[in-house]
């Protein structure tokens, strides 16, 4: 009985390793790494800038802005802006953007970030560019794309990709998922006459996904995106799902082959112990390895939202899965 028990333990440990992530959803997920100095942050964009010092932007001031050595200390910066432009206030009160996204191309660091207030899709993506990547730095040059509220999409959560010689940005909140956009790879604006794709939703209304992220590993474009509730503290239920496609374009499928337009996306991260409603996510390169970046709130400070990084490593059938 015992030497079967044990070749049944080897043999399950050796199927489970060539699963995908659906089928390990029941398995506790991994901590953050540990960080210390300043961690409140929301929806993280970071990268790891040509001077060796790792920069964090997001929503919040006029784009929120940390730096790091190590990865691991973080400082306050400020802000990316110190005033706001003066068109972001048609789209809100305070002159507040959402949920940046940083990245690098032409010589140029290239951030993207959104203008909307709470519950609409009258919102806008602008676009700023710095040689340095610095907080200070970014000199801004306008809208990339608008959404009114006759649109069924919300022009919100932008994140670029380049793919086969050509510039593509996603974006999305609820109001019927994610979308996707091809950009001007000069002006970083959309394309004239561009149209917009799908890529994934809710079966349900209010269609709760959002916050999209696309990278590609091996053949395939990987889209990480944000499902269910934010932005409440302890009662959030933001976790982050998956799927993939041969084209950045989509379609976009699970590993169980459920398309992401029909509600499809295996589970990557989830809340757990004090690290509640994890999402707001993105990826970066650290040296060569990918990196997961996003809030949670810390159920042990109050739902204070803070800086979760995660190493991402990758299934034998091209999933990924944190560590």
């Amino acid at each position: 009985m015992r030497v079967r028990r044990a070749v049944t333990a080897v043999v399950a440990a050796a199927f489970l390793a060539f699963l995908p992530n659906a089928a390990q959803a029941a398995e506790s997920y991994p901590d953050p790494l540990p960080l210390t100095g300043q961690q409140i942050i929301h929806d993280p964009t970071v990268l790891r800038l040509k001077s060796g010092q790792y920069v964090a932007y997001s929503t919040g001031g006029a784009i929120g802005a940390r730096l790091s050595k190590d990865l691991r200390n973080w400082t306050d910066a400020g802000n990316a802006f110190a005033e706001p432009p003066t068109w972001w206030y048609e789209y809100n009160d305070t002159g507040d953007p959402w949920a940046p996204d940083i990245s690098y191309r032409a010589g140029r660091y290239w951030l993207y970030y959104a203008v909307s207030s709470w519950g609409t899709n009258h919102s806008a993506i602008g676009v700023a560019t710095s040689r340095s990547g610095l907080p200070g730095t970014w000199t801004d040059h306008g809208k990339v794309l608008t959404s009114e509220t006759t649109d069924t999409w919300n022009a919100i959560d932008p994140a670029v990709i380049q793919a086969d010689g050509r510039l593509w940005m996603s974006f999305g909140s609820y109001w019927t998922g994610i979308r996707m956009v091809e950009l001007d790879r000069d002006t970083g604006k959309a394309a004239t006459q561009a149209p917009v794709h799908h890529l994934a939703t809710r079966p349900d209304a209010p269609y709760a996904v959002e916050g999209p992220y696309i990278v590609k590993h091996g053949r395939f474009y990987y889209l990480f995106a944000s499902y269910d509730q934010c932005c409440s503290g302890v009662n959030s239920t933001y976790k982050i799902r998956v799927g993939r496609s041969t084209s950045v374009t989509g379609p976009y499928a699970d590993s169980q082959g459920k398309p992401l337009l029909e509600g499809g996306g295996d589970l990557v991260l989830a809340g757990h112990g004090r690290f509640v409603g994890t999402g707001g996510e993105s990826v970066f390169k650290d040296r060569g390895r990918d990196v997961l970046a996003y809030h949670y709130y810390d159920a042990e400070d109050e739902g204070t939202p803070k800086l979760g990084l995660n190493r991402l490593s990758w299934t034998r059938s091209g999933w990924p899965k944190v560590f």
